[in-house]
């Protein structure tokens, strides 16, 4: 999402709730770049004003599995240090260690230090010996290893956001504490005034940055902010003759015992210690007291609430047994500190399109403060963030995902998994099921095995299909972190679809029906690709930002002369759509309304032409083609277009009929061998024809040409985005796909790749974006971001620590002829 032209126009009075890390940051950022109108009005004084960052520990630990959240924290660090209060820096640089005690936290390091070396992080993985070096108060004996970071640190919010706050006041902005805003003014659907219980401060923009009580900034506005407060417990040791002589505030890495859900700090002679290992403590944020009201309730901020020693006591043990020191030292004191989660563990970023000119910055923690807020001002000033914030948009969370009762059942779990080991594939427990397709009766009677996403309940592969598994060798073994959350099953299911026909569930998909009279040249505009054609016609195209960013791609079928159905990603393609449509075209989501089966394999249309009176051959429903016609006694929207690199259709209709389709394509297709097939399989297949993920393989951070995607462009037609493609430069960079030399080899995801590449001086050339086993080829597929490379390349791609040899592949790697979906 981005602001629109309309929206940069407009005045830069800019208010700004919240003086916290992010607020200050914020306004610092948007100061540096011109818009000095900014006013940051805070409820509490200045300049520790009882929020979350009044009591953060300061720990910043750069490595997560989000590149974005890495380059958050890199930025935080980067800005940080540059930054002094008093002649005190606002960074300290001690480093980060995460100790394993289990094989399974040591393997997991292993993963996260891939993670630090795509990202651009410096870390090694280290013995217990150098872990007792780095920390000699550690039982050396429970450790097995552990993962330095040299570069990371303690950051010092209060004295960053003073520095900040200077900075910004030396720009023009002004910060005025003692202020509890009471009321969001807007007229017109765009936000005009911040009401305070001291006046009224007229803006164009406002941003919320109030942490943990954003949803009540929210509810004045009319936005919902899909957040959680949780109080987590943080307690301070009583002084240690270890550290009697100790004169700085630490000189010790800052260090995570993921294993017990601790963490700890120097605090001179004595240690912090924070704990995730207790229950979640929810917290409401409408019932929080502001910042007098707390004090008179004998608390000593807002943010910070009485310490539960009840949820202490299994803590301490764990932290005995780790550092013995504490033994004899006992606890001096301890809070139940309050900060934000989310539904996903994510920060909530972007301007809200029900509310035009309101910003959200929430549910940020000090490790990614500065970089959130680079990249809030840079959106806000330029249109766009120079990194992908998907994860982060406002707009990602369906609905279903927003009630209250939701958003406190996972924001609680993202308190409960802060350190836990998580496969990339691993779904949430609850609540589930929540979003089901009308097939899922059908589904569950096969065996399906779900995992989640979106709130949808998604099949991977069906245990009805397991008779058909291969047992002669022809499926490598796996080794456990790659076996799980997958069976050899998607190898049967996509060999059946290669060779026979299979039905997909592809539901969750989401659908968008526009129309109007100015339809056509609306999405004309909007998308890369020829829309001018005759009804029938289905087009694929991409979505860009104004600098020529991929926003998304979409399938367009052209129904009628004023309707259209657009295949999207997610619901910020909606929002996207919606914010620059002009009055005569009407955009709606019928995605929850209709239900999608991929009929797809060599006997698709064996399966589906006896039960219509259409015609389904070649000559007579062409590739990339759509027909509104009926199968059996359903009405369908049919589009010839195939994901998994076969002949078939996707086959849409309204979900009350999803069932019959269901039903009367099954008996159909039991002649032909059909069977049901799911996401794993789908996946191995996409991979095998090159077909790109968005959101994963690329994003608003990389252009069409060198996503490989470039032959959906059209530059001969206007469109957003054309005047960046027109003088970008030859890529040096493309989505590569790559082939693992060994046969039983596996990779998953967000490895780092080496490559024969004299720039890189020993570091990652790129990293992988997608891979999936290719059951076709007998070879582990893995697509990444690298320098451009000759086929034939030589590369290594890190797993767990080892170096896995691959070679750079033409694509596409399967029937790079299209005869199979042609015919």
């Amino acid at each position: 999402m981005s602001s629109t032209p309309e929206t940069r126009q407009r005045g830069h009075q800019v208010v700004i709730i919240g003086a916290g890390i992010v607020g200050c940051s914020l306004a610092d950022e948007l100061t540096a770049r011109g818009w000095t109108d900014v006013t940051v009005l805070e409820q509490g004084p200045l300049p520790a004003p009882g929020g979350s960052t009044s009591h953060a520990p300061g720990l910043v630990f750069q490595t997560s599995p989000s590149k974005t959240l890495t380059a958050f924290a890199r930025y935080t660090v980067e800005k940080f240090n540059s930054l002094q209060v008093d002649g005190v820096s606002c960074f300290d640089p001690v480093g980060g260690l995460e100790l394993a005690t289990t094989p399974e936290r040591l393997a997991d390091l292993h993963r996260r230090a891939g993670y630090a070396a795509s990202w651009g992080v410096r870390g090694e993985i280290v013995s217990a010996a150098r872990c007792k070096e780095l920390w000699p108060l550690l039982d050396e004996s429970i450790v097995l290893g552990g993962f330095h970071t040299p570069d990371d640190g303690l950051a010092r919010a209060l004295l960053a956001a003073r520095a900040q706050t200077a900075r910004a006041e030396s720009r023009g902005a002004r910060f005025l504490d003692r202020h509890t805003v009471t009321g969001i003014e807007q007229e017109d659907g765009r936000v005009t005034a911040v009401v305070t219980d001291r006046g009224t401060f007229p803006a164009d923009h406002v941003v919320s940055a109030a942490g943990f009580w954003g949803p009540v900034i929210g509810r004045m506005a009319g936005v919902d902010v899909p957040l959680q407060p949780l109080a987590h417990q943080y307690a301070k040791s009583r002084p240690l003759p270890e550290l009697a002589a100790a004169t700085q505030e630490a000189e010790k890495p800052i260090l995570r015992f993921q294993d017990r859900d601790l963490y700890f700090r120097e605090h001179t002679d004595r240690i912090g210690i924070g704990s995730y290992a207790h229950r979640p403590l929810p917290v409401d944020p409408f019932a929080v007291p502001g910042y007098d009201a707390a004090r008179a309730d004998d608390m000593e901020m807002p943010s910070s609430y009485p310490f539960t020693e009840e949820d202490w006591a299994p803590s301490w043990d764990d932290c005995r047994r780790l550092l013995p020191a504490l033994g004899e030292a006992g606890i001096e004191e301890g809070f139940n500190g309050v900060f934000s989660f989310t539904p996903d563990g994510m920060p909530v970023l972007g301007e809200s399109r029900q509310l035009r000119g309101f910003w959200l910055a929430e549910a940020v923690w000090v490790t990614h403060s500065a970089g959130v807020a680079k990249a809030v001002a840079e959106w806000m000033v330029d249109g766009r963030a120079s990194v992908d914030l998907h994860e982060c948009d406002l707009t990602r969370f369906e609905d279903a995902q927003r009630s209250p009762a939701y958003v406190c059942e996972r924001g609680s779990q993202q308190f409960v998994e802060v350190y836990d080991v998580l496969h990339p594939l691993q779904p949430m427990e609850r609540p589930r099921p929540l979003r089901v397709s009308p097939f899922y009766a059908r589904q569950q009677e096969l065996g399906a095995y779900f995992l989640e996403g979106g709130g949808w309940e998604r099949p991977h592969w069906y245990e009805a299909n397991a008779p058909l598994v291969d047992t002669t060798g022809g499926v490598p073994e796996r080794d456990a972190w790659a076996a799980r959350y997958w069976s050899p099953v998607a190898a049967a299911e996509a060999r059946a679809t290669r060779e026979k026909v299979a039905l997909y569930d592809m539901t969750p998909l989401r659908r968008l029906e526009v129309t109007g009279p100015g339809a056509l040249g609306f999405l004309h505009r909007m998308t890369t690709n020829n829309l001018r054609k005759k009804p029938g016609a289905v087009t694929y195209t991409l979505l860009l930002d104004e600098q020529g960013g991929i926003r998304s791609d979409l399938t367009v079928a052209r129904l009628a002369a004023d309707r259209f159905q657009v295949g999207a990603n997610s619901p910020a393609d909606l929002d996207w759509l919606a914010r620059h449509a002009p009055d005569d075209v009407h955009i709606r989501d019928i995605t929850a309304g209709t239900c999608c089966i991929g009929v797809w394999g060599p006997l698709a249309r064996d399966l589906v032409q006896p039960l219509t009176r259409d015609d389904f051959s070649h000559e007579g429903f062409g590739y990339f083609r759509a027909k509104e016609t009926y199968l059996g006694h359903v009405p369908v929207t049919a589009m010839r277009l195939s994901y998994v690199g076969e002949l078939g259709w996707e086959l849409y209709t309204t979900a009350d009929l999803g069932l019959r389709l269901w039903d009367t394509l099954w008996e159909a297709g039991r002649a032909h061998g059909v069977i049901a097939a799911g996401r794993s399989a789908f996946n191995s297949l996409r991979l095998e024809k090159g077909y790109r993920a968005w959101g994963v393989d690329m994003t608003d951070e990389h252009d069409p040409y060198e996503a490989g995607v470039g032959f959906a462009v059209r530059m001969d037609k206007e469109f957003v985005g054309r005047e960046a493609l027109d003088s970008a430069a030859a890529p040096a960079r493309r989505l590569t796909p790559l082939l693992l030399d060994d046969p039983a080899a596996v990779v998953l995801g967000k490895e780092p790749v080496y490559a024969p590449t004299a720039q890189t001086g020993g570091a990652p050339a790129g990293y992988v974006t997608s891979a999936s086993y290719g059951y076709t080829l007998g070879r582990c597929i893995a697509y990444a971001w690298l320098p451009v490379l000759p086929a034939g390349t030589g590369v290594h791609i890190e797993y767990f620590g080892e170096k896995v040899p691959a070679t750079v592949a033409e694509e596409p790697l399967f029937d790079p002829k299209m005869t199979r979906i042609r015919r």
